[in-house]
């Protein structure tokens, strides 16, 4: 099963760039939409519009909130995602292709602030 999100949710997420060493992703959903899970590499997170988002994973979850322009690293994660405000989602995801030099300490859930 692949757990690409341009594969597991192709109505949220697009390709709008790809090369060897990146890819960018577009995303967009309305309140309550909910993603499949899926897997990013670490992934440059930046948001176009604000909205409010649970991403979870097992047994935890996380509340995200973010403006416009809020960029946020995403370090490599499977998750599924939810949007719990009243707004559209509208974000870039810019995934990396290179592996991370040396592991990140600890495993995060979510974006987190640079």
């Amino acid at each position: 099963m692949s757990m690409d999100p341009a594969v597991t949710d192709p109505a949220l997420y697009s390709v709008i760039f790809e090369n060897e060493r990146v890819r960018v992703l577009e995303y967009r959903d309305r309140p309550g939409d909910k993603t499949s899970p899926h897997s990013h590499p670490d992934t440059v997170m930046y948001p176009l519009a604000s909205f409010r988002r649970r991403v979870s994973s097992g047994d935890r979850a996380v509340e995200v909130a973010l403006e416009p322009g809020a960029i946020r690293w995403v370090a490599a994660q499977t998750h599924q995602g939810e949007n719990i405000g009243d707004t559209p989602s509208h974000a870039l995801f810019i995934e990396l292709k290179e592996p991370a030099p040396a592991p990140a300490p600890g495993t995060a859930l979510g974006p987190e602030e640079g």
